[in-house]
């Protein structure tokens, strides 16, 4: 059994989101964060938040595969470096850059200090050519420092509804190959 706990970006996934469409097809195997600093993220709730997730996922018993996009990556990173749990794995999608020109400094100043490093668990990181918050090589940079592999999906923007992926078959081919993996 696998257990997801979804990790968006600041404001959350919308129903649209790809994450949003997975949660809804997991069902109860799907757990999301809810920090109280969706708009304003403050390092220290969004990590709580991944913490709480995942005492609810490994409630479930099995497998947790962290499911993270955009800023929620960087939460996601954090949360492992800290809590190093076992049986757990990350699927990083559109990690932005945060010494990056589009990085979103005015509403979240405390992931503005953060550095990628190697992470306890499997992961992989999967970006688009054409993200506004992280370049190909932006994304393969903070991926060979996380220590994972990185992938291309081609120029689809942020990866969010705006790029009009849908259900995002190419992610969950990526993902089902980590959860195997």
């Amino acid at each position: 059994m696998v257990a997801y706990i979804i990790i968006p970006g600041i404001d959350g996934s919308d129903g649209e989101h790809w994450q949003s469409r997975w949660e809804a097809a997991w069902g109860d195997a799907a757990v999301r964060i809810a920090p109280g600093s969706w708009s304003r993220p403050e390092l220290p709730d969004w990590v709580a938040a991944v913490q709480a997730a995942y005492v609810r996922a490994a409630a479930q018993g099995g497998r947790v595969v962290l499911v993270a996009h955009s800023l929620g990556c960087w939460a996601a990173a954090e949360w492992l470096a800290r809590a190093r749990p076992e049986g757990v794995s990350a699927f990083l999608s559109a990690p932005p850059d945060p010494r990056g020109p589009a990085f979103p400094r005015a509403a979240a100043p405390t992931f503005l200090g953060l550095s990628a490093r190697p992470l306890p668990c499997s992961a992989v990181v999967v970006a688009s050519d054409d993200d506004p918050y992280g370049g190909p090589s932006a994304s393969a940079a903070l991926a060979a420092a996380w220590q994972a592999p990185w992938h291309s999906v081609g120029a689809h923007g942020h990866l969010n509804s705006a790029s009009g992926i849908g259900d995002w078959p190419v992610g969950r081919e990526l993902l089902c190959a980590l959860v195997s993996g």
